[in-house]
């Protein structure tokens, strides 16, 4: 009787291992697609502000005395650069909205130079800024659904008892709720960046 008591606490053991163990791996996998998923967004992030420069260097050719704008433009750029390179989803999320508010004074710029916005180079700037912008938004869908999955797998039980002790913590999703005070003030019918 005592032999089948033994049998029965090492099975309850292994069983209890195993599941920590496949716990573990799933939580790790899912920590790990959820950094590859910011760093997408922060590839897609460091493009968009080099072709944002090359656009600010166009655009100065065209408007000598707009010194102002271009630089809160470019405060806003290194803003960004220098959130997702810390690696703070929330500053990040923050400085997206200052850099939204930065390309409306870019927005006024661009109408009031016709020549400036019939330039070939800043044309295609254009396109490719819109063509990036998708891709980050892609890419904050696919980080958000990775956070999400996550954090629901930390928080249900009983994967939430082994999820403390292995030191696995809650993420933060890229909140978008601010960017709805940016949209505020801006025409719905300008949802794509036209210069």
């Amino acid at each position: 009787m005592e032999l089948l008591w033994l049998w029965i606490v090492l099975g309850a053991a292994v069983l209890i291992l195993l599941f920590v163990w496949a716990t573990y791996n799933s939580l790790v996998r899912l920590s790990k697609r959820i950094d590859e998923a910011w760093a997408d967004i922060g590839a897609q992030l460091k493009r968009r502000n080099d072709m944002l420069g090359n656009l600010v260097t166009t655009v100065k050719g065209y408007t000598k005395h707009e010194a102002d704008i271009l630089n809160k433009f470019s405060d806003a750029r290194k803003a960004v650069a220098a959130a997702v390179e810390s690696g703070n989803v929330r500053d990040a999320a923050e400085s997206e909205v200052s850099f939204g508010k930065a390309i409306q004074g870019m927005r006024m710029i661009s109408e009031a130079y016709p020549d400036l916005k019939a330039n070939q180079n800043f044309m295609h700037l254009q396109e490719e800024i819109v063509d990036t912008e998708d891709k980050i938004q892609a890419a904050r869908r696919f980080y958000n659904g990775g956070v999400r999955e996550y954090n629901i797998k930390i928080t249900i039980f009983p994967n939430n008892l082994f999820a403390s002790i292995l030191k696995f913590g809650a993420r933060e999703l890229w909140d978008t709720a601010d960017h709805a005070e940016l949209d505020k003030g801006l025409d719905k019918s300008a949802t794509e960046i036209k210069f």
